[in-house]
């Protein structure tokens, strides 16, 4: 038996919650997952995990020994990276999640400029909107936009992002621009799905219902819906710059804007960051922070 791999597998097996998941995060048949952790198992002659028809659960051996596993393999990384000389010099893969807009017109263009500094980097970008766990799905580094809950991530602030409701010039002049945002059910609307999910817009700790006469699962759709005339969409600061300051938008009940939601860098803490998350940090911090306060309109 590779105990080490054993130890893996059982780790990956309670990190995902299923030894189906698992075996897919790990890109290892269901089967040799099984095999592995019935190993450890009979090697150790104790039940590790409870096997019950929606869930596993951890035996209290099991809870022991998963803080050893998981202690045991880190210290072996950690290891391995120093060898490889990772913490002297940044090289090696990076992998780092960002919102799909945000990653998609800021992170990867300073990203693109970091790897032109680092020849020896590769970096793979994950483009989500689903909050990722940087552990269990193995990422060095988050951007991540709104409070973030306690933790024991390290976060660095890099700016602060406002919800902005915005209409087109054209639309305004068919339909008038509302002047509160209770008076937002008189207009048509265009929701974004991850900002309108509630059935309505936030104000002020209050939902003003809204009548979506479109409604989409982008930020490029609600954008584009809105300068093309069909109604009033609310989308954050950086989404709609560009068209503010060209003037094909219109920034509206700018008084009544929620709390601006701050745009943080997370990563997990570590006893030394190695060379190629630091490096990333130093670089990326400041020019994502210029790039942010630029796009306030």
């Amino acid at each position: 038996m590779d105990r080490l791999s054993a130890m893996s597998a059982f780790v990956a097996v309670v990190s995902a919650g299923s030894f189906s998941a698992a075996s897919r995060g790990l890109r290892m048949p269901l089967p040799t997952v099984s095999r592995k952790v019935a190993e450890l198992e009979i090697h150790l002659d104790a039940k590790l995990l409870v096997r019950g028809t929606r869930r596993l659960a951890l035996t209290e051996a099991g809870e022991t020994y998963l803080a050893a596993c998981r202690r045991i393999l880190d210290d072996l990384a950690e290891a391995e990276r120093g060898a490889s000389g990772e913490y002297q010099a940044p090289q090696g893969e990076l992998v780092v999640t960002a919102p799909v807009s945000l990653g998609r017109q800021h992170v990867v263009p300073v990203a693109a400029e970091f790897l032109a500094a680092h020849p020896r980097v590769y970096l793979r970008m994950v483009l989500s909107d689903r909050p990722m766990n940087l552990i269990d799905e193995h990422l060095d580094l988050a951007v991540r936009v709104g409070d973030l809950p306690d933790s024991s991530l390290v976060a660095a602030r890099i700016g602060q992002l406002r919800n902005v409701v915005c209409a087109s010039p054209e639309y305004l002049r068919r339909r008038g621009a509302p002047k509160s945002p209770q008076s937002l059910l008189e207009h048509d609307c265009v929701t974004f799905s991850s900002l309108g999910a509630t059935g309505g817009w936030v104000f002020g700790g209050e939902v003003v219902p809204v009548r979506p006469r479109m409604a989409v699962s982008t930020a490029e759709a609600a954008l584009d819906a809105a300068l093309c005339g069909v109604g009033i969409t609310r989308l954050l600061s950086y989404q709609v710059a560009e068209a503010v300051k060209a003037q094909s938008l219109t920034v509206l009940l700018r008084r009544h804007e929620p709390p601006a939601l701050p745009v943080h860098l997370v990563y997990v803490r570590e006893r030394r960051l190695t060379g190629k998350l630091r490096a990333f940090l130093d670089f990326t911090a400041p020019r994502l922070r210029k790039r942010i306060e630029q796009a306030r309109v």
